[in-house]
């Protein structure tokens, strides 16, 4: 089978990597791909969202199979052009992928199903907001109600910082994802992913993870697009995972096929868990990032008999295989991420750096200059580990950072720490 991963990050190279443990996988193509993707397949320069030129690259490229990593394309309809050409494609149509691309959708979706998720308000201007906010009091969460990169969310600990909050979203700072914005009850409790596959019809629970959204150890500072992850989380017990697909998923996905969009792909639930009681934080369209890292080094090959099930409405028939085993994930990223960076610094030492089923590198932002691994982007190296216990993965993953030397580059010590602790 010739595939074609759309995307150039960490979330990709792992879904790369995981594909190519798959014999089925004859020819691997990844656009735009990055420095470490190009290690493994084929990278293309490629505008992944435009569909018709999509469409002509597998034309050209005797394209099998698309599986589309990000949530840009998928809400620009990539995914629906693709499948019109009679293409196999895994990830959602447009209209479903309004799950990630608008909040207030997810609401509504969410009102109708009778889905648990956090009280909510609407606005397109910010002086009813404001109002809003001081009626209601902090801690509070601001939301930018389109696609803002994961970072258009601020849970404000005081009014000031939600209003503050406020200006910035309707001042443009994330751009038109920032047009409108919902206002959200803060929930307690502890946060975990739970990522399911879709086809339409059957949903089935593929894993869980936790991610570390803020910058600093101990979760502090800024909200960050995710600085680790690790997976199982704990927190998800059997018992939580049933409720949470009983409760919200599958009322979600039957919403959504009455509307007469029914749901393909993998959906990403965002969850608050307090007292075993799953709540609803938000959706995405697509694999987290740096999740999709731990759940791909667990699933290795069988991931991409998955992906395709789901594709091809035959995930009824499918179990997903896990071992008794745990993954983890540190993300280095350059110096003021999330804020402004430089880019361009050398890395070294990743020759050092075990690769194999339990140890890689999975690179989000590089490139090749000179014959040098560089910096690229905020979040550049996705160093993930497996082990028999989450300790074992944990300690793993950090002696690969500590090899790595990239003093232009920072890391938290501390992922994992909620399960370890």
């Amino acid at each position: 089978m010739n595939i074609l991963i759309l995307g150039g990050g960490g979330r990709e190279h792992s879904l790369a990597w995981a594909a190519m443990q798959n014999p089925k996988c004859d020819k691997l193509i990844v656009a735009p791909g990055n420095a470490g993707i190009a290690e493994i397949a084929e990278c293309a320069q490629l505008d992944i969202g435009n569909g018709a030129a999509v469409v002509n690259f597998c034309e050209g490229n005797a394209i099998e199979f698309v599986i589309v990593g990000p949530e840009a394309p998928l809400a620009s309809g990539v995914a629906d052009r693709l499948r019109d050409a009679g293409l196999l494609v895994f990830g959602p149509a447009q209209a479903a992928a309004r799950l990630e691309a608008s909040k207030s959708f997810t609401k509504e979706v969410c009102d109708a199903a009778g889905a648990p998720t956090a009280a909510y308000a609407r606005f397109t201007e910010a002086a009813p907001a404001k109002a809003h906010v001081r009626a209601q009091g902090a801690p509070i969460v601001v939301k930018a109600d389109g696609l803002a990169a994961g970072k258009g969310v601020i849970v404000a600990q005081t009014v000031a910082e939600a209003e503050a909050a406020i200006d910035d979203m309707f001042g443009g700072e994330f751009g038109a994802a920032g047009a409108e914005v919902v206002i959200e009850e803060f929930m307690e409790g502890e946060e975990a992913s739970l990522f399911v596959l879709c086809d339409g019809e059957t949903a089935l629970p593929l894993g869980t993870a936790q991610d570390h959204k803020r910058v600093g150890e101990g979760d502090t500072g800024p909200n960050t697009g995710g600085m680790g992850a690790y997976s199982p989380a704990p927190v998800m017990t059997d018992a939580v995972t049933e409720r949470a697909m009983t409760e919200i998923i599958r009322p979600t996905l039957a919403e959504m096929a009455r509307r007469g969009t029914p749901y393909q792909g993998v959906l990403y639930a965002g969850l608050m868990i307090r007292d075993g009681q799953p709540r609803l934080v938000e959706y995405n369209v697509r694999f987290g990032d740096p999740e999709c890292q731990v759940l791909m080094m667990r699933l290795g090959a069988q991931a991409l008999d998955l992906m395709q099930a789901a594709a091809e409405d035959r995930l009824a028939e499918c179990t997903v295989n896990w071992a008794e085993d745990h993954a983890l994930t540190v993300v280095l990223a350059a110096a003021g991420y999330p804020g402004a960076y430089e880019k361009g610094s050398v890395i070294k030492g990743l020759e050092d750096c075990p690769e194999d089923s339990c140890h890689m590198v999975f690179h989000a932002g590089t490139a090749e200059k000179a014959g040098h691994f560089v910096a690229a982007g905020g979040r550049v190296l996705n160093v993930t580990a497996r082990g028999d216990t989450l300790r074992q993965a944990r300690d793993r993953a950090y002696a690969m950072v500590d090899r790595i030397d990239w003093p232009e580059g920072i890391c938290r010590r501390d992922i994992g720490w909620r399960a370890l602790k």
